[in-house]
């Protein structure tokens, strides 16, 4: 099923949607052709989009079997984007078969996947709600309960905080999720970094998006550190998101994701 074939009742198929722009990107079929335009625009400057989007996918999988391996079994993915195989349940499972996870994406498209993909498993859920208003989330019935927050907990924002402008004031959002969480819980987070990107390709990302419902908003790592305010940054700290497997070969892109994994303290 394509996205051109269930078109929910709130969507605008004319209005770009990063999340199912990033599902091109990954070679996925859930988008549409405002989705396509947008995103090729980009992958004729950036030609190793695609590689830079399956590397941040490959740092989502790898912190989610790192936490549950450490016995963590609770997952709070906040802008999952379009379902995409292995799914965080699917990896935590294979660590802990109890595992729950609440799947969190304002898209209406990234909902009804979910809902879909998720129907008849009570230990999974999917909420249409806006990181912009963490009590939204974190006192939603639904998440209570799935998530104990008085137990370690994984909150997860993947490609999300670029979409998120100063003016909402992200690191203070983030502190909000941070408050809820108990100490031995971590926080992962990658988002487009302007430290090292190519401009041309930064300046028609930042263009095509400049209308969308969410322009947007390169950060340099200077500015994403703040966001690890009250948890220890792991190592290798905050780097380029391939520098996550150095022992394996990574060759440089054009943009540049900053990702980093921390332990509430």
């Amino acid at each position: 099923m394509t996205a051109d074939e269930t078109v929910p009742s709130a969507l605008d198929p004319t209005v770009l949607s990063h999340a199912r722009a990033y599902d091109y990107v990954l070679g996925g079929k859930d988008n549409f052709e405002v989705d396509r335009i947008a995103a090729q625009a980009v992958i004729d400057l950036a030609p190793d989009l695609p590689a830079l989007g399956r590397a941040q996918r490959r740092f989502l999988l790898r912190v989610v079997q790192k936490a549950a391996n450490e016995g963590i079994d609770q997952f709070l993915d906040v802008g999952t984007g379009i379902p995409t195989a292995p799914n965080v349940h699917e990896t935590a499972r294979a660590v802990n078969s109890a595992s729950r996870v609440v799947y969190v994406d304002i898209d209406p498209l990234v909902y009804v996947h979910n809902n879909a993909l998720l129907a008849g498993d009570d230990r999974v859920i999917s909420l249409r709600e806006d990181v912009r208003e963490p009590a939204s989330i974190l006192d939603n019935p639904q998440v209570g309960e799935l998530i104990d927050f008085d137990r370690p907990v994984l909150v997860l924002f993947i490609g999300l905080f670029h979409l998120v402008s100063d003016a909402d004031d992200p690191a203070g959002i983030i502190a909000r999720y941070r408050d809820r969480m108990v100490p031995g819980s971590y926080m992962c987070l990658s988002q487009f970094c302007a430290d090292g990107s190519d401009p041309a390709a930064r300046a028609k990302l930042e263009e095509i998006s400049a209308n969308s419902p969410q322009p947007m908003c390169f950060r340099t790592r200077a500015e994403i550190r703040p966001f690890f305010d009250g948890f220890d940054l792991l190592p290798p700290g905050l780097v380029d998101v391939q520098d996550w497997w150095p022992d394996e070969t990574e060759k440089p892109t054009a943009l540049k994701v900053a990702a980093g994994l921390g332990r509430r303290l």
